[in-house]
């Protein structure tokens, strides 16, 4: 079996990515990684390859900066690099996001299970959002609770966005591919990065969407919409966590929830209450 990493990065040092530990977590089950690289002028590229692993696969890319709509210049740069990949599994990492040491074995024992199942083209993972500092977890439907990260190699797919896989079995009729749980959890970490590399991503990303910059001072979330995270965090990212992250966030007790906020309220009563799960899926389970 072979296992192929991939990913996409434009100036992720002055971003606030932990891009480094996001690859270095991958890379002991991956065979090769593939790394988008659009032109950046903060030392991304030195940085990647000061990891100094003969896996990594530079592409450097150019962003189409005309590309306003959705943040689809994201799945454009995501797709390059996995049109490289060339193992049975295709795994697919963001910038930050990182997979904890423990699940490692669990990962590669799943794709080895499914490897010769075509009935699983994809493989999903549960997801721990950190929100305002590494100690509090995102736990409303808003936020997706699963996500498919792995898609099988030989399968016609492609990527209308940097989150999910769209599988082709005609020309003109897509759907979300069939999957089956990974087993494991990734540790995503985009919003505890500091306040101010988060006002940067903000300005920077924000075009890419079509619209202006929203105004960001500080974190703030509805305080029913997270969770004090009771775990570990991955060995990789605790450096970086110690670094780089915000770490002084508390749930503001009389902030007032927008009306997005309030519709999340609402659904997770009615998950409360009918044993129901509202999150955003971008996939069809087949296994457990």
């Amino acid at each position: 079996m072979k296992i192929s990493g991939f990913t996409f990065l434009r100036n992720g040092v002055l971003l606030g990515y932990p891009f480094e530990e996001s690859i270095r977590s991958v890379l002991p089950i991956c065979d090769e990684f593939f790394i988008a690289l659009g032109e950046s002028s903060d030392g991304t590229r030195e940085r990647i390859e000061a990891i100094g692993s003969d896996k990594i696969r530079i592409i450097d890319t150019r962003w189409n900066e005309a590309m306003q709509d959705r943040g689809y210049v994201y799945a454009q740069q995501k797709m390059i690099a996995q049109f490289n990949c060339s193992g049975d599994w295709a795994f697919y990492l963001e910038g930050d996001e990182v997979l904890h040491e423990q699940d490692l074995e669990t990962i590669r024992a799943t794709m080895e299970r499914h490897l010769d199942d075509p009935a699983v083209e994809a493989l999903v993972f549960d997801y721990h959002h950190f929100y305002g500092s590494p100690d509090w977890v995102a736990i409303s439907p808003g936020w997706y609770r699963r996500a498919p990260r792995i898609i099988r190699n030989t399968i016609r797919n492609y990527s209308p966005d940097g989150l999910f896989f769209v599988v082709m079995d005609k020309n003109k009729q897509g759907r979300y591919p069939k999957a089956a749980l990974a087993g494991a959890p990734i540790y995503h970490y985009g919003h505890v990065r500091s306040a101010a590399r988060m006002r940067e991503k903000i300005q920077q990303v924000s075009r890419y969407w079509g619209h202006e910059p929203p105004k960001f001072e500080t974190y703030a979330i509805d305080p029913q919409a997270v969770r004090p995270f009771e775990g570990s965090h991955p060995a990789v990212v605790q450096p970086w966590l110690a670094a780089e992250a915000e770490k002084h966030f508390a749930p503001d007790p009389s902030h007032q929830p927008t009306r997005k906020e309030r519709k999340h309220r609402l659904a997770m009563k009615l998950e409360d209450w009918f044993n129901m799960e509202l999150s955003k899926k971008h996939y069809r389970l087949v296994r457990k």
